[in-house]
């Protein structure tokens, strides 16, 4: 197939742009490079530096979109609420319009878990209320909401993926390592990496007294690799006329203070943690349920360990 990947040169799109060249399709990688980086494209995929609300031409006899280009800082959404609603929001409306006009009817989405907000159970599922904590997490439920209507009102084949933690890396054919490189980088494993590199002095635990077995909250992760492998699948799944929505995520939830040790285990290195006090909005535990998506589509993480996505992400590092 002829596919789009909006925000291919950033993390997680430039591994599902890498795997897709891997499966035979003919991939364009379109990003405004705000937050990507160019060398992530994979060999075989041709680049296009431009704003998804510029998309035009690229989607030239394109048959399908995987759609990653968004604003992610949870922080940066409270403080500047408006940028989130217009580039995430905005900017999809955008790109759904001009797939009509370029006959485009199928899409994934690259949505997230946030937009559940504070869960009344866990695991949680899609049929959980949704109700979003933040301008990140409410901005991609418009979406989602966007999608549905678009599914209804014009035959559009839409799947969206929701998730929490992602972390690892993925070496694509070419040999490159694809791993992350946030200039704000705000999840834990790649800070507590950093400072098994002298990159930074500790790593900030934001309060230890939750309802948990450690005291520390507890979240969900899941493999870069096997989040990518979903992508595919759920391209797949697009049907004329449907709007789906999976969970995805490893089934098994890892306290702060156990990735910690984890990374310490992992890194060889002392890592010092400084506790700090509880983060307003953060819930004790975060963990999706994806028996959805492993029932209808056959998908589940294989590489749920994590052991094995920290010391993916080391050997990245250090390598």
């Amino acid at each position: 197939m002829k596919l789009l990947v909006t925000g291919g040169a950033g993390y997680i799109g430039s591994v599902v742009a890498a795997q897709l060249v891997e499966a035979g399709h003919e991939v364009t990688v379109l990003d405004d490079l705000s937050t990507g980086h160019a060398d992530a494209v994979p060999a075989g995929a041709r680049f296009v530096h431009r704003s998804i609300t510029e998309v035009g031409d690229a989607l030239d006899g394109v048959e399908g979109v995987l759609h990653f280009a968004a604003k992610s800082l949870v922080g940066e959404s409270v403080e500047k609420p408006g940028l989130y609603w217009a580039h995430n929001l905005g900017g999809t409306l955008a790109l759904l319009d001009a797939m009509r006009s370029h006959g485009v009817s199928r899409i994934v989405f690259s949505s997230t878990a946030a937009t559940y907000g504070e869960p009344e159970r866990s695991p949680i599922l899609e049929s959980d209320p949704t109700r979003p904590t933040n301008p990140y997490g409410a901005s991609k439920l418009a979406v989602d909401t966007a999608l549905t209507a678009y599914a209804g009102l014009h035959g559009l084949g839409a799947v969206s993926l929701r998730y929490f933690n992602v972390a690892g890396a993925y070496t694509a054919a070419d040999g490159r390592v694809l791993r992350e490189r946030h200039t704000v980088e705000t999840h834990l494993i790649p800070n507590v990496l950093k400072v098994a590199t002298g990159e930074r002095e500790s790593v900030s635990v934001f309060g230890t007294d939750y309802p948990t077995a450690d005291g520390t909250c507890v979240r969900d992760y899941i493999h870069v690799a096997d989040l990518a492998r979903a992508h595919l699948l759920a391209l797949s799944a697009c049907t004329q006329g449907e709007h789906k929505i999976y969970n995805l995520g490893s089934g098994t939830g890892f306290s702060v203070q156990e990735v910690i040790e984890v990374c310490r285990e992992v890194t060889g290195h002392p890592v010092p943690a400084v506790v700090g006090p509880r983060r307003a909005g953060d819930p004790a535990v975060l963990v999706a349920s994806s028996d959805k998506i492993q029932q209808e589509l056959g998908w589940k993480a294989e590489r749920a360990s994590i052991r094995d996505i920290v010391a993916d992400a080391w050997n990245a590092l250090t390598r």
